[in-house]
C-alpha cells in the first residue's frame, strides 16, 4: 500500500503539468467546439450560446473544408510513403559497409530537422522562383521550360511535398539506422548460406525484422504531415486557388482571422477524428499481418 502512494506521489508533478497542459486545454476546446464562441462573446460572455453540433454539421457542408480536407489527404497520401521510402534508403546508405564519412553524412542528412521551418521555407521559395529559382535554372539546362512552382495549382502543392519531404526524412532515418543496427548480423550470414541474393535479404530479413519500426515511423509521419500548417503558410499562403490550404490552415483561419473559435475547435476534433481512425487502422493492419 505504501509502495503504491509513493508511486502515485512521485507521479504526481507530471499528472498535473500533464492535466494542466493538455486535458484542461482539449476540454475547454471540446466546450468551444459547441458553442458560437466569436469576437463577440470574447467582448460579452453572455453573447455565447450553445449550439451543440451545429458546428460540426456546418463543416460538413462546407465546400472549402472538403477542399482543404482534400489537399490534406493529398500530402499524406503522397508524402508520408516518399518520406519513409527516403528515410529508409538513407539509413541503409549509412548502415551499408560500403559507406564512407558515414559521420559526416549523418550531420547532413539529420541537420533541415533541427532548423526552423520558416528559415528554410524562405530559402525554398527561392529556389522555386519561376524565373531565377536554381530549380528551373537546372531544368533550363535539360531543355526544360521553366515551371510556376508556387503559382500553378497543380505544381504547388508536389513542391510542398518535396519540401517537406528535404525538411523530415532525417528523423525518421535516424530510427531506421538504430533499427538496422539492431538485427543480429547472423540472421544475414543464414541468409547467406542459404543462397539468398541482396533483394531477398532485404525483403526476408530486413523488412521483417523493421516491422515494429515502420508501424511506429508510419504513425509518427502520418501524425505530423496531417499537421501541414508552417509549409503553406510562409510559401503560398494557402494558395494558388486555394490548392495548398490545409485543414490545419482552415483552422487557423477560422480561430485567428475571422475570430470563429468555436468553428476553429470544431475543425481541431474532426481532424483529431480522421487522424485517430487513420491510426487506429494502421494498428489493425500491423495486428493482422502479425497474426499471419
Amino acid at each position: 500500500m505504501k509502495s503504491g502512494v509513493a508511486g502515485w506521489m512521485f507521479a504526481a508533478p507530471a499528472l498535473l503539468v500533464i492535466s494542466v497542459f493538455f486535458f484542461l486545454p482539449v476540454i475547454a476546446a471540446l466546450g468551444l467546439s459547441l458553442t458560437d464562441f466569436d469576437i463577440y462573446a470574447l467582448a460579452d460572455i453572455h453573447n455565447l450560446r450553445f449550439v451543440a453540433f451545429d458546428n460540426y454539421l456546418g463543416l460538413l457542408r462546407n465546400p472549402l473544408f472538403w477542399k482543404t480536407l482534400g489537399n490534406t489527404l493529398y500530402f499524406v497520401i503522397v508524402g508520408v510513403p516518399l518520406s519513409i521510402a527516403i528515410s529508409l534508403g538513407a539509413a541503409l546508405l549509412l548502415h551499408s559497409r560500403l559507406g564512407r564519412f558515414k559521420g559526416f553524412f549523418r550531420t547532413a542528412y539529420f541537420a533541415p530537422v533541427v532548423t526552423t521551418v520558416v528559415a528554410v521555407a524562405v530559402i525554398w521559395r527561392y529556389l522555386f522562383h519561376t524565373r531565377y529559382g536554381l530549380i528551373n535554372y537546372g531544368l533550363s539546362l535539360v531543355g526544360v521550360d521553366p515551371i510556376d512552382w508556387l503559382g500553378d495549382p497543380d505544381w504547388a502543392m508536389p513542391a510542398i511535398i518535396v519540401f517537406a519531404v528535404w525538411k523530415n526524412f532525417g528523423y525518421n532515418m535516424i530510427i531506421f539506422l538504430a533499427g538496422l543496427q539492431a538485427i543480429p548480423e547472423d540472421l544475414y550470414e543464414a541468409a547467406r548460406i542459404d543462397g539468398a541474393s541482396g533483394p531477398q535479404q532485404f525483403r526476408h530479413v530486413t523488412l521483417p525484422m523493421l516491422g515494429p519500426i515502420l508501424l511506429l515511423v508510419s504513425i509518427l509521419t502520418m501524425a505530423g504531415y496531417f499537421q501541414l500548417f508552417a509549409e503553406p503558410y510562409v510559401m503560398t499562403q494557402g494558395g494558388p486557388l486555394e490548392s495548398t490550404k490545409s485543414v490545419l490552415y482552415l483552422m487557423y483561419e477560422e480561430g485567428f482571422k475571422w475570430w470563429n473559435l468555436g468553428n476553429a475547435s470544431a475543425v481541431a476534433f474532426l481532424l483529431f477524428a480522421l487522424m485517430t481512425a487513420v491510426s487506429s487502422g494502421l494498428f489493425w493492419f500491423a495486428r493482422r499481418k502479425g497474426a499471419e
